[in-house]
């Protein structure tokens, strides 16, 4: 392994890193949001609404990103629409998270049970008091393992990004190699800055897990 030119690329992967990281937050915010709409259309069994997320739900968990960002940048302009391929790595993101996150945070919903929001309506407390004091702490609670586990997830799908011509760390790593056939010390990059994006996140929900963990009881 040459160290002159792990010294010569690594701005580059840090520029390309830069780009991975703001993104995938990006893309991890927006699914966030789309995530706690539609896991509360599910949870409070809205008409209608109900099936057109479960119809949203499967189409995005069984078709690839890489399959939804192709459809994106090059399906949505036939139509009229046209995106940049920022615009489509955050909207492919979003799409995919959304449907995880959906289910990470119903799932998390469903766990609280019902005798809670009883003892809670019998109290005196209305359903938006009983919602944001009794369900939504005890479900987010449940809910933080999957939820990191789908943020990791969603950043390592980033690396599909150099498909629509996004300059991700895989983008970087593969146009170095086809240039410069300097194959060892671009993966060793590649793999390098990928754990110090991940490993991060990794630790941070594992202390978060701990802390707002509900024990069990007699624990």
């Amino acid at each position: 392994m040459d160290t002159q030119v792990l010294q010569e690329y690594l701005p580059l992967f840090g520029e390309a890193a830069l780009l991975t990281v703001g993104l995938g937050a990006a893309g991890i915010a927006v699914s966030i949001v789309i995530g706690l709409v539609c896991s509360l259309v599910q949870y409070y069994k809205v008409p209608v609404a109900r099936r057109l997320v479960q119809i949203y739900i499967e189409l995005s968990r069984n078709t690839p990103l890489l399959i939804q960002l192709f459809f994106i940048y090059y399906g949505l302009p036939k139509l009229g629409i046209k995106t940049d391929p920022t615009a489509c790595g955050i909207a492919g993101l979003a799409f995919l998270g959304g449907s995880y996150m959906a289910e990470t945070f119903r799932s998390g919903l469903e766990a609280v049970d019902r005798v809670h929001s009883e003892s809670a309506f019998s109290l005196g407390l209305n359903r938006f008091q009983t919602f944001a004091y009794v369900i939504l702490p005890q479900a987010v609670s449940t809910s933080i393992p999957p939820f990191v586990a789908n943020v990791i997830f969603l950043l390592k799908e980033t690396s599909v990004f150099s498909a629509v011509s996004l300059m991700d760390l895989m983008f970087t790593a593969k146009d170095l190699i086809g240039l410069y056939y300097n194959t060892t010390e671009s993966l060793f990059l590649l793999v390098v800055f990928y754990l110090i994006i991940l490993l991060p996140v990794s630790l941070l929900g594992t202390l978060l897990e701990k802390k707002v963990g509900v024990p069990d009881v007699g624990d």
